[in-house]
């Protein structure tokens, strides 16, 4: 079932933050579920071509994923995501990053602060992200790398994910 696809993805400068909002046609647990377990990112967190992989995931406070957005032809980008706070079901912080495969941060890209909570909407689920960066200039580096694009892409594979685990 597709939703509404509200998708909202607005940049505030002056803050050096984004907020992503986006509805999915699902039940909490379950998109919950498909943020925080590795086994559902690896089938959904990336945008197409790209699969993701996963190295090693713990969802926990002071906890982190490391994984891989990898291109078809086997090239890897590596990201980090180091847990803060947890509240399951609602909401979650961590900081991501660009990092090597083990997991070292790469210190020439930005590092930024996820900031996600998760709304029940009728029967829908709405979760809305603030992403918050160091400076206006992470900011436009990130947008000038693809992120809007990369995150529609990523999220309508959300989307149909969902669809075959309703």
């Amino acid at each position: 079932m597709k939703t509404d696809a509200l998708f909202d993805f607005l940049v505030d400068k002056e803050k050096s933050t984004i907020t992503i909002q986006r509805k999915f046609a699902a039940r909490r647990q379950l998109v919950w579920d498909c943020y925080t377990k590795s086994e559902l990112l690896d089938r959904w967190f990336a945008p197409k071509p790209l699969t993701t992989k996963t190295r090693s995931m713990d969802f926990r406070e002071g906890g982190h994923w490391l994984y891989a957005m990898v291109e078809p032809s086997g090239q890897e980008y590596w990201g980090r995501m180091d847990y803060q706070t947890i509240r399951p079901i609602d909401h979650y912080t961590a900081l991501d990053g660009f990092c090597d495969n083990t997991g070292a941060l790469n210190p020439a890209l930005p590092r930024s602060t996820w900031n996600v909570t998760f709304l029940d909407v009728g029967t829908q689920t709405r979760v809305e992200t603030v992403v918050s960066y160091a400076s206006a200039e992470a900011l436009e580096q990130v947008i000038q790398m693809g992120l809007q694009d990369g995150l529609t892409s990523t999220l309508e594979r959300l989307d149909e994910l969902l669809a075959t685990l309703n």
